[in-house]
């Protein structure tokens, strides 16, 4: 299993402080791939920017194309701009591929299927997911709390490579910018309303 979906899972079986967003899921789930892509050397941090390195296979189709993804040119990309061209859509994304491969349900779809709700099943996914979160092994629990998913304790330890580091605060500050959005346009929405309401 590779961190996005031990993410996605958890986002769905661990009790946050508020529902989890789509869009704040899918921005912490580009960021799991980078961090997965770090571990297996397919790319490197110069700052904020990515450095690919060779295409490789991961034997996950996600963390394949978020590789095949990765922007090849100098002066590539930053991690900022990747997790919003990245993140677009893709809670819905490793939802249908989970919900496919029989990891939210137990049971396998011939076609992808989108269930508004994903019923809890004990899947080895879900297990391999909650084995990681109880452990509170830190890239996991890092990411989760910035969805506002924490844990009753810390995680034994912090991250220690300074390139981690740098994606899950890249991840923390968009997802951040994205509920001041949201906010911005409640506030609008509700302005507008009461310019219509008002006699």
């Amino acid at each position: 299993m590779t961190t996005p979906q031990d993410l996605f899972l958890v986002s769905l079986d661990v009790p946050g402080d508020h529902p989890v967003e789509a869009g704040d899921l899918s921005l912490a789930l580009a960021g799991a791939e980078l961090i997965d892509l770090l571990g297996a050397r397919a790319l490197t941090l110069d700052g904020e920017r990515i450095v690919p390195g060779p295409v490789l296979t991961t034997g996950d189709r996600m963390l394949d194309e978020a590789g095949a993804a990765l922007v090849r040119k100098e002066p590539y990309e930053t991690v900022e701009d990747w997790l919003w061209r990245r993140g677009e859509g893709l809670a819905t994304a490793y939802r249908d591929v989970l919900d496919t491969g029989g990891q939210l349900s137990g049971k396998r779809h011939r076609w992808p299927h989108r269930a508004d709700r994903a019923a809890a099943a004990d899947t080895p996914a879900r297990r391999h997911a909650a084995d990681r979160w109880w452990s509170r092994e830190p890239v996991l629990t890092g990411l989760a709390a910035t969805l506002g998913i924490q844990g009753e304790r810390p995680p034994e330890e912090e991250p220690g490579d300074e390139a981690v580091v740098t994606v899950l605060l890249a991840v923390g500050d968009a997802v951040t910018e994205l509920g001041a959005v949201r906010e911005r346009r409640r506030i609008e929405n509700a302005a507008f309303d009461n310019i219509w309401r008002a006699p």
